[in-house]
């Protein structure tokens, strides 16, 4: 029997929230039903459970008191409030707003088959795929994912990825190249306890879209998932991506928007 979207979002909620989202955290306090995390490199990120009206505290009433957790730690220099949009949240993007935070581009929460993402279609000609795992590969690969979506690049991304790949917690890091050059690239990320693996930061420059390197991409990380045993994908995706992944048989069950606020 085909899963339907609500099928799918219960899944979603049930097995890819709170601890499934941060197995690089350094620590986690709760407040509530926030979970306050700190990352390496001075980041912050504040989830939680799905929330319904049921909730004693709303999550707009929540959101001053988990931002000043992290304002009194003075090594935390940036934060992540995460949202979904099936949640119940009155009064949260006004509230996160007026507390500084920055709301970045929604992005489609998608769930599906792995087995749907494979290809029958072999990779473009000329496009090599490939794991990588030196310290100077990744750097290359985290350089040139920050120039596919037009940003400045951040080293701390490079040794965050570093650090995960040392404790072999299953994370992936594939990159595709033409002649020797990166040009796209993507992770792999096994939800440890879960039935999930994620694809991630996927991306491909502008000048090399089109020709089916996402596509390669998708499909090497689905097929190693596979042989690993995972049944499920789940990528929070782009309005690059999600026409992708939504012709492979992925479905969206709802929206995440990140809000950023960073130390002045």
């Amino acid at each position: 029997m085909t899963a339907s979207r609500e099928d799918f979002l219960e899944l979603y909620d049930q097995q890819l929230r709170t601890d499934a989202e941060t197995p690089s955290a350094l620590s986690v306090e709760r407040l509530d039903g926030l979970r306050l995390v700190t990352f390496a490199h001075g980041r912050g990120f504040i989830t939680y459970p799905r929330f319904t009206d049921q909730e004693p505290k709303t999550l707009a009433e929540l959101a001053g008191p988990a931002l000043d957790y992290f304002i009194n730690q003075p090594e935390i220099t940036r934060v992540e409030f995460k949202t979904r949009g099936h949640d119940h949240a009155p009064g949260l993007h006004q509230q996160l707003l007026s507390l500084g935070f920055t709301a970045e581009e929604p992005e489609s929460i998608m769930i599906g088959s792995m087995q749907s993402l494979f290809s029958q279609r072999p990779a473009p000609t000329g496009v090599e795929l490939r794991k990588i795992s030196e310290d100077h590969e990744i750097e290359a690969m985290c350089a040139m994912v920050d120039q596919a979506f037009g940003e400045p690049y951040d080293p701390s991304t490079a040794q965050a990825l570093s650090a995960r790949l040392a404790r072999k917690d299953g994370m992936e890091l594939w990159v595709a190249s033409v002649d020797g050059q990166m040009v796209g690239a993507g992770r792999l990320e096994p939800v440890a306890g879960t039935e999930f693996a994620g694809l991630w930061g996927g991306g491909v420059l502008p000048e090399y879209r089109g020709r089916g390197i996402y596509r390669a991409l998708t499909d090497a990380r689905a097929r190693s998932a596979v042989a690993n045993g995972y049944r499920y994908v789940h990528s929070d995706s782009t309005e690059y991506s999600r026409p992708i992944l939504e012709a492979q048989g992925l479905v969206k069950v709802s929206t995440t928007t990140p809000y950023l606020w960073e130390r002045s």
